[in-house]
């Protein structure tokens, strides 16, 4: 019990410094007038969500006449809660959201998809991996995602239910990302669990576990979860897109346009663009995480055809909300704006 109470501590005081409003803008309402706009970011320093923080560093926000500041949250899910409270205009996390909210009566939808693949990897503590050799292995385990009602925490249940094992037979610890899940996988507190890139290179540069699944690539996705799985994005209310087109369409410009700069820029030169801090396990090691990352992205912002459908699958499979209700899937992306930025 002491072990786990030093990780909540920890935890706990990792969230209350990133609901702290990160400078990276200016410190105005942000409700897209004047083209101020406030957006929450479901991890800064994630590599998934990468290219919100790296159109702000090139510059490409101003460059389309916006003011925007981004802040950030440890899990997407806190992300999407900022959103649907009207505290900021647009949120940088998964995609799988917007079918969730739309079955709870919010409609919310993807105007940039930066990805199509998931980015995320299941990793297992070294003394758990002669026990964890699969998602069939996951019962009775204790295993970590970086916050309830998360996509991390999505994918793991999908990833057990797919495998035979019950929601209710393994237990997820909410314990975000970075060091808090280090820590947590440090102390026997989870036995594996779901995270990202930073993380994900540190905890195998100093040998703390190992990679179970990767979900880095397209490939990897398909492999996992039977097809492309498209997550981070740029999700709005969707009353709030109809009535702001015009900045809509300057924020998609600005995130497509950085899309294209990374696809043709190396992982050192993009590392090279981003906070220093966000190196964490120094700059070899960050920029080895991007690289690793990098094949989840999108070059256009474009939804992948087939991406919204396997989205549904996977949440149905688990998701008792979603079960048996009717999605519009139409509803819940566009690809107006990024169409006309390409």
């Amino acid at each position: 019990m002491r072990s786990y109470a030093k990780i909540s501590a920890v935890a706990v005081a990792a969230a209350l410094s990133l609901t702290t409003l990160t400078a990276c803008g200016s410190d105005s309402g942000g409700d897209g007038k004047d083209g101020k706009v406030k957006i929450m970011v479901g991890g800064l320093d994630k590599v998934i969500y990468l290219p919100a923080m790296l159109t702000q560093q090139l510059g490409y926000f101003k460059d389309e006449g916006l003011d925007v500041q981004l802040l950030s949250e440890p899990a997407g899910v806190q992300a999407e809660t900022s959103l649907v409270a009207g505290e900021v205009q647009g949120a940088v996390g998964f995609y799988d959201h917007t079918l969730d909210l739309q079955v709870k009566g919010k409609q919310v939808e993807s105007v940039v998809q930066f990805s199509h693949a998931p980015g995320e990897v299941e990793i297992v503590s070294n003394k758990a991996a002669g026990e964890i050799t699969s998602p069939k292995d996951f019962k009775g385990k204790k295993l970590g995602v970086t916050g309830l009602g998360s996509s991390t925490d999505f994918l793991t249940k999908y990833l057990a239910v797919n495998s035979g094992v019950k929601t209710s037979e393994f237990t997820p610890v909410a314990v975000g990302a970075g060091q808090t899940f280090i820590a947590a996988l440090k102390q026997g507190a989870i036995q594996g669990g779901m995270t990202t890139d930073p993380t994900v290179a540190q905890i195998t540069d100093q040998k703390l576990g190992k990679i179970l699944l990767d979900m880095r690539t397209p490939e990897g996705s398909k492999a996992a979860l039977g097809g492309p799985y498209p997550s981070s994005s740029l999700y709005m209310n969707t009353s709030w897109v109809n009535s702001h087109k015009d900045t809509v369409q300057k924020l998609a410009n600005a995130f497509v346009k950085t899309l294209k700069w990374m696809s043709t820029h190396t992982p050192e030169e993009i590392a090279a663009k981003m906070p220093a801090d966000y190196a964490q396990g120094g700059k070899e090691l960050y920029a080895q995480a991007i690289k690793s990352t990098l094949p989840m992205f999108t070059k256009d912002g474009v939804m992948p055809a087939d991406g919204p459908a396997t989205v549904e699958r996977v949440l149905k499979s688990f998701n008792p909300n979603l079960k048996n209700a009717k999605v519009d899937l139409n509803k819940t992306y566009t690809t107006e704006f990024v169409k006309k930025a390409g």
